[in-house]
Parts: C-alpha cells; sequence; structure tokens
C-alpha cells in the first residue's frame, strides 16, 4: 500500500451527518476551510474523496482522495484492524496540513510586549524552510504506517505495537530498561524521532495494564499523547517535551518503591503518569515574575496565584476533554480524575516548595502517615511528582550535566529579553552575574537536598541511596568548576542566619522557573 502525507488528511472520527449515512455504499468528503485551510470559500463544496465498501466484501474500506495541489489521486484498501491506524492519522493533521502551507496558531501562545512565547527560544532559519527536526519525525511515522504489523497483516499478538520497524531493536530494548534510574531520555528521544514523550507514556500505561483496566479508546489515547507532545514548546531549551518525558520515566521509578507499589491503587499510577505527562504543558520557557511585569493575560487570569502550574492544568483537562478520552467514565469519576490532576501539578509549584516539605517532615516525624488512607496517598505521589519534576541533579553526572546546561540556558535567554525590554533582570537569569556552576549549587543545596533527604526517610531504598549519591557527586563536579562558588557554599553552610536567608531570595527564584 502506497500512501502520500503531503495529502490532506480526513479525520475520521468527526461526526458523519445522518443523510450522509444514508447514502448506500459510499460515504463522500469535501474539503473544510477549518481542517484543509482553503482560502476560497468556493472551494468548500469540491469532492476531495470517498469512502466505500464492496457490498460482496464488507471487511475492507476503498479510500480515495484528491490532493489541494498536485491533483494526484490515490487509493487505499484497509483491512478493519488498519482503519484504526488510519484514524491515527487525524493525530497528526495538523502536521500535514503545515506541510500543505496552512499552519494554525499554537494554542495558548500569545506575543506580549512584541515577545511571540512561540518563537522565543527558536534559532533562526532560513525563510520558507522547514525544519529538520519535522521532517525527521513525519517520516518517521509514514515509515510506522507503511511498516506496521496492522497494516502488514500478520497475527496481532501484540495490539499495541506502536514502535516504527526502524527502532525495533533499539528503543524497544531501552523500553525493556525503562525502570533503570540511568535511562538517557536523550538517547531514546532520539531513536524515536521526536516522540519520546509519545512512546514512553503509552509504553508505561500498556505495562500497568492501565489501557485495558480503564477501558481506554486506542485512537483517544494516541490523539490525546501526540496533542500533549505538540503542546510542548520544542523550541525551549529545557521545558519541552523531552523534559516531560524525563519526569515521567522518573515518576515510573518512584512508582515501583516498594511502599507504593504495595499501597497505591491503578487509578493512583493512571493518574501520576498522566501528571507527569502534562506537569509543565504549553510552557512558555519563562518563569511567573516575567509574565506578571509583562501584564499576560494568563497573571491576570490565575491572579498571578500559580500562574503556570494553573495553565497546565487547564491545558491538559482541554485535552482530555477534546479528546473524550474519559468520555466512557461516569461524569462524577471524570471530574474526579480532572481534580486530581489538578491537584497534582499545582504541588509543583515551587514557592510552595517549603509547605510541602514542612508537611512531609512532620508527618515523617510522627510516623503518622497511612498509606491506606487515600488522602495521604494523593499527598505521596504529589510529593514524587515534585521529586521527580527536580530530579535532574540526581542523575548520573553525563545525564545530569546536559540538563543543568539546558535550563541555565533557559534562564540567561530569558535574562536576555528582559535586558533588551529594559525589564528588572528576574534572579539567576543574568549571565553576567551567575554561571551554570553558581546557579547549580544552589538550587542543590537549599531545593534539592532537602527535598530528597526526606524522600529518602519516607522510601530508604536503594534508588533513594543512589539518587543521594548521584547528587553529592554532581555537586562535588560544579564545585571543582567554581572555586569561588564552592567557598561561598562551604561558608553558607557555617552562617545559619545566611543559609536560611537564600532559599527564598536565589534558590526558589530558579524553582519558581523549573516548576
Amino acid at each position: 500500500m502506497e500512501l502520500c502525507y503531503q495529502l490532506p488528511v480526513l479525520p475520521l472520527d468527526r461526526p458523519v451527518p445522518k443523510h450522509v449515512l444514508s447514502r448506500r455504499g459510499a460515504i463522500s468528503f469535501s474539503s473544510s476551510s477549518s481542517l484543509f485551510g482553503a482560502p476560497d470559500p468556493r472551494q468548500l463544496s469540491q469532492r476531495r474523496g470517498a469512502i466505500s465498501y464492496d457490498s460482496s466484501d464488507q471487511t475492507a474500506l476503498y479510500i480515495r482522495m484528491l490532493a489541494v495541489t498536485n491533483k494526484i489521486k490515490t487509493s487505499f484498501v484497509f483491512t478493519p484492524g488498519a482503519c484504526v491506524i488510519f484514524k491515527q492519522l487525524f493525530s497528526r493533521d495538523v502536521r500535514v496540513r503545515s506541510q500543505v502551507g496552512f499552519e494554525p496558531e499554537r494554542r495558548g501562545s500569545h506575543p506580549y510586549l512584541g515577545i511571540d512565547f512561540r518563537t522565543l527560544h527558536s534559532r533562526a532559519e532560513s525563510a520558507g524552510s522547514i525544519p529538520a527536526r519535522r521532517i525527521r519525525r513525519l517520516f518517521s511515522f509514514q515509515r510506522h504506517m507503511l511498516s506496521s504489523r496492522l497494516l502488514r497483516g500478520t497475527s496481532q499478538l501484540n495490539p499495541l505495537y506502536i514502535l516504527d520497524e526502524d527502532y525495533c531493536g533499539q528503543a524497544r530494548c531501552m523500553l525493556e530498561k525503562v525502570g533503570s534510574w540511568n535511562f538517557n531520555i536523550f538517547l531514546f528521544d532520539r531513536l524515536t524521532n521526536g516522540n519520546s514523550l509519545v512512546f514512553l507514556t503509552f509504553h508505561l500505561l500498556n505495562q500497568y495494564g492501565l489501557i485495558e483496566l480503564f477501558q481506554l479508546d486506542m485512537v483517544k489515547l494516541r490523539r490525546f499523547l501526540v496533542l500533549v507532545q505538540e503542546d510542548y514548546h520544542n523550541q525551549n531549551p529545557y521545558h519541552n517535551a523531552v523534559h516531560a518525558a524525563d519526569v515521567t520515566q522518573a515518576m515510573h521509578c518512584y512508582l515501583k518503591e516498594p511502599k507504593l507499589a504495595q499501597s497505591l491503587t491503578s487509578c493512583d499510577i493512571l493518574l501520576g503518569l498522566l501528571a507527569a505527562a502534562t506537569h509543565d504543558l504549553d510552557h512558555p520557557g519563562v518563569n511567573q515574575p516575567f509574565l506578571i511585569k509583562t501584564n499576560h493575560y494568563l497573571a491576570a487570569l490565575y491572579r498571578n496565584t500559580s500562574v503556570l502550574e494553573n495553565h497546565h492544568w487547564r491545558s491538559a483537562v482541554g485535552l482530555l476533554r477534546e479528546t473524550e478520552l474519559f468520555s466512557h467514565l461516569p461524569v462524577e469519576d471524570s471530574l474526579s480524575i480532572e481534580r486530581q490532576l489538578g491537584s497534582l501539578i499545582l504541588a509543583t509549584d515551587i514557592s510552595r516548595q517549603n509547605d510541602y516539605l514542612s508537611r512531609f517532615r512532620t508527618h515523617l516525624d510522627k510516623n503518622d502517615l497511612c498509606l491506606g488512607n487515600a488522602s495521604h496517598r494523593h499527598f505521596i505521589l504529589q510529593m514524587a511528582l515534585k521529586c521527580a519534576d527536580i530530579c535532574n541533579p540526581c542523575r548520573p553526572w553525563e545525564l545530569s550535566k546536559q540538563w543543568s546546561e539546558k535550563v541555565t540556558e533557559e534562564f540567561f535567554h530569558q535574562g536576555d529579553v528582559e535586558k533588551k525590554h529594559k525589564l528588572e533582570v528576574s534572579p539567576l537569569c543574568d549571565n553576567e552575574a551567575n554561571t551554570i556552576a553558581s546557579v547549580q549549587i544552589g538550587f542543590m543545596t537549599y531545593v534539592v537536598e532537602p527535598l530528597f533527604a526526606e524522600w529518602a526517610r519516607f522510601s530508604d531504598t536503594w534508588l533513594s541511596q543512589t539518587m543521594l549519591g548521584h547528587l553529592g557527586l554532581n555537586k562535588a563536579s560544579w564545585s571543582a568548576t567554581e572555586p569561588e562558588a564552592s567557598g561561598s557554599s562551604e561558608e553558607g553552610e557555617s552562617e545559619p542566619a545566611r543559609a536560611t536567608e537564600k532559599p527564598g531570595s536565589r534558590a526558589l527564584s530558579q524553582g519558581g522557573q523549573e516548576s
């Protein structure tokens, strides 16, 4: 079967009018300005193709399409199983439309002070050129469609097989070790051509048996995950889909810890994975103070309180409702999932770090955490997500160093924008007053170490000790490159008053952007 992905794609899961369904043997469809970006209203009535079936063999669908630009006709024959895969094309219709000259505005991205958050961290490209990353990801999806076992008609021993054949040996091998703390998300992202969040989250949901347990529709789930990945700004050096995939993988590691594995329900696990995947959805690459000082509409909408976290949560709920992922569940259950998802995402607000940490420490001191209690389980999920969100300093050095460079690059870029527009430069965003080492040492000392020390008290396992070990080694490595920072850090530790002053003024300012 030959497919041309430069052609417009019909979203097969759209409702078909009853008068169209009444036609015998075929369903015709026309172009739509909202789907194909047709500038001329007269083109709306042009016939684009038809879906039909042979009355003698109703096990196959015949799909004929006519392109807008080059008038190339194509025909497909699909088995029922292949129709499911073809419906997944709807999740990529935005990408296909961009190839024929129509690019819709990204949801939730608005320029303020002449600043376009969609291109804030992007590098200049030649006019009219298509980013190589976009082309690679498009080709990857083409190979998946052409080589999928479903389309080749082989037995569906694994109906959830979604990886390209090209990546079968490498990406699938990595997924077999997805519970390893040394998991290299950068390599996995390259092997999946930038689709690490989709493949990783889908794999974990399948591995936990959540797809079958909650009877999730495969097409809706895949579309939801693709839309989530697309709504991350991949031009951001740090807050992008790879970071979300890394947090999701870390969350999986925590969910496997004995205390959690023995106590969490399937609903808890589903919430934990979804919250990890969406916790920074549509992040603009700047922190909350920047949004406030530029009078961004999100700051006004959420009254300068957990602005980014509220936006991430609402964006996730919007995609859940758009894809109708939980539409088959009772309304009360779906609303409960949305509320609990928001509670988890809002917990990543670093400005409330001390509140959560104090509460966690109090529970541990009193030894009164009961994971049989639903509210206590939810609180532990919040702490697990907080740990997963800022666990980069606890990764092996070769991974931690890359994350440190990326987040600092994003900080410094914001500082450059603030200088350009004559705004007050946010703490840790001035590349003339800070270095990567000084930023990371302060963040590790005043934010990461206290949190993971308490987590180790709660779950004293090999993983906890490994994370603390990497944290100490990474801090020492950065101190070796920044002698002055190392000296000031030691001096800060010997002066309690100074040590208590810094977390609120410096380290938490960085956390406000990392949240």
